[in-house]
């Protein structure tokens, strides 16, 4: 029978952070199967994998996809991931756990795709988003070095995530999440899941899932 809520929650619930080179999670076999099957499926065409970007993905922003109202429409298995990761127990799991504050944010789900030439530059996800995690789901034998480097301010990487399939590092953006890719080869695509939650002040609402939330009036 399939829980109502995602398995990653159950995980996070019985496991202690990390805390170099900040608080963080590390975390195995994140997402259903039946979910890791349509990400792989997912074909978004060319034009979505991304080589060299400078550093910054924005710079390729209209090139972007996302798990959005249309795409949650053509693929069920995507719209179930989508609601889970949305679900209030799953929030209250982010929020009691993790220290996530999420009543008035939204969830916004990208797909990346890299390409050899990748490289991000140290970055902290603070401003409008609320929670990040980021899945790996390369199938290439050599997606255990492709894991995002947890560094410090200046770019040393610290620590790094897994890069195994299915695996992923969640934590709460602030002044000292410092994250990126440090450039090394890529055989094939990197392919990796964005969950972030973002606050009402995200202004590019055509990459949510739900579209914009509204926090519930206080009694």
């Amino acid at each position: 029978m399939r829980s109502d809520t995602p398995a990653l929650t159950e995980k996070l619930a019985a496991m202690q952070p990390a805390q170099v080179p900040f608080t963080h999670w590390m975390l195995e076999s994140v997402l259903d199967p039946d979910a890791c099957d349509a990400l792989l499926e997912w074909e978004p065409g060319e034009d979505a994998r991304a080589g060299d970007v400078g550093g910054r993905r924005e710079t390729r922003n209209k090139f972007r996809v996302f798990v959005d109202p249309q795409t949650r429409a053509q693929d069920a298995r995507l719209d179930r991931m989508a609601h889970l990761l949305d679900s209030e127990p799953a929030r209250k799991v982010f929020k009691d756990v993790c220290g996530a504050e999420l009543e008035d944010s939204a969830l916004r789900l990208e797909l990346c795709l890299d390409t050899d030439g990748f490289w991000l530059e140290p970055h902290t996800d603070i401003g409008a988003k609320r929670l990040t995690l980021l899945i790996s789901l390369s199938t290439n034998d050599k997606e255990c070095a492709w894991g995002t480097d947890l560094m410090s301010p200046e770019g040393e990487s610290i620590a790094r995530a897994s890069g195994a399939f299915n695996s992923g590092v969640l934590f709460i953006p602030s002044d000292k999440t410092w994250h990126g890719f440090v450039k090394r080869p890529i055989e094939g695509t990197r392919r990796t899941l964005i969950v972030n939650f973002v606050d009402p002040a995200w202004r590019a609402v055509h990459e949510l899932a739900f579209g914009p939330r509204v926090a519930a009036p206080s009694a």
